[in-house]
């Protein structure tokens, strides 16, 4: 047996973000197989030595990291953990077609439970015309966790990565930011004051869209058909999960440039502002637009000629373009000073 070596001292999880962790951890995989067109690194791996490729990927929600079962329904999290990862499909330009489902709950949770928890991966399923094909059930000590696997597909041609992006390309992204965490805060407010008050009764009306973005998102599989209509290969994508700031820079690493995006162009809806005006520390909606997360829009980069083809596209809204390498990412404000985009990943909290 292999002799491992292990290093004097600890390193903290917490000293990394998610992101860095990764690479180190991941630094010296090396694929052995000619079927493997590319590993980890980006939205999903891409399988096969055909024209038509397998796009495969995966992501875990954790109880009480990921979601709160105080204010979650079960239908709702099964719904969105599948939703997830096709996402993360669609980040790749392409279709999904089967999902694996796995499940490790603890005796805290009833049959019914679990039948309410996979009516709603179900929902998701069928809307998207994707099949579940496999999975586990196991035991957890504490609380409940989900990982899903997403298979998809697209022609080798039209796969979009994260390292395409090339100076002058227009940045693209759909729908609208911030309103997942608006939804987000909206919901841990009244979390606070229902534990200071049992008798409280939330009071949700007028915030249905927020909520719906963060509970119950959707993967922008629409996107990726109408882009094939309009003839646009993207030259490079990824989805919005942990932010736009953070997705830019992924980008930007991944495709060696700088970017220059446009704060009074950024897609914010009315109630993700008015989410931000409630809040006591006076947060700015733009904050959860660069530094929410969880919106699941597609952010992408196409070719300047491809502005016709693109610029009456109600859900595609043209936010800025690339710049050259060694270029900052930076936001330009409506006073015309530049604010230099930072992430806001993951981080392991003790």
């Amino acid at each position: 047996m292999e002799h491992l070596e292990y290093q004097e001292g600890r390193t903290e999880l917490a000293a990394f973000g998610e992101f860095p962790l990764i690479e180190r951890l991941t630094d010296g995989f090396v694929p052995k197989n000619k079927s493997t067109r590319l590993g980890v690194g980006d939205d999903a791996a891409v399988l096969g030595t055909g024209k038509v490729k397998t796009l495969v990927t995966g992501d875990m929600l954790v109880e009480g990291v990921n979601f709160d079962m105080m204010y979650t329904p079960l239908r709702h999290l099964g719904y969105k953990a599948v939703a997830i990862n096709l996402s993360d499909i669609a980040a790749m330009n392409g279709l999904p077609r089967q999902v694996l489902v796995n499940v490790a709950v603890s005796n805290r949770y009833s049959v019914e439970a679990l039948e309410e928890l996979y009516a709603g991966i179900r929902l998701c399923c069928d809307r998207y015309d994707v099949d579940l094909v496999g999975g586990d059930l196991a035991t957890s000590r504490a609380g409940m966790v989900l990982s899903v696997t997403a298979i998809g597909e697209a022609d080798e041609d039209a796969i979009t990565y994260r390292s395409g992006a090339r100076m002058h390309d227009l940045i693209c992204v759909s729908g609208d930011l911030g309103s997942a965490y608006s939804g987000l805060l909206v919901l841990e407010r009244e979390k606070v004051t229902y534990q200071a008050n049992p008798d409280f009764k939330p009071d949700l009306d007028g915030y249905d869209y927020v909520l719906e973005r963060f509970l119950k998102p959707e993967p922008r599989l629409d996107i990726v058909k109408l882009l094939k209509e309009k003839g646009i290969v993207p030259t490079s994508m990824i989805d919005v999960s942990d932010g736009l700031a953070s997705e830019l820079l992924h980008i930007c690493k991944q495709s060696n440039c700088g970017c220059e995006i446009y704060e009074e162009r950024l897609p914010i809806d009315y109630q993700t502002t008015r989410v931000c005006s409630e809040m006591s520390n006076n947060m700015l909606p733009v904050s959860n637009a660069l530094n929410g997360g969880e919106d699941y829009e597609l952010l992408f980069t196409i070719k300047q000629q491809d502005y016709e083809k693109i610029k009456d596209c109600d859900e595609v809204h043209i936010i800025g373009h690339i710049t050259e390498a060694g270029s900052p990412a930076v936001m330009v404000t409506p006073q015309n000073t530049t604010i230099q985009l930072r992430a806001q990943g993951w981080q392991c909290n003790e």
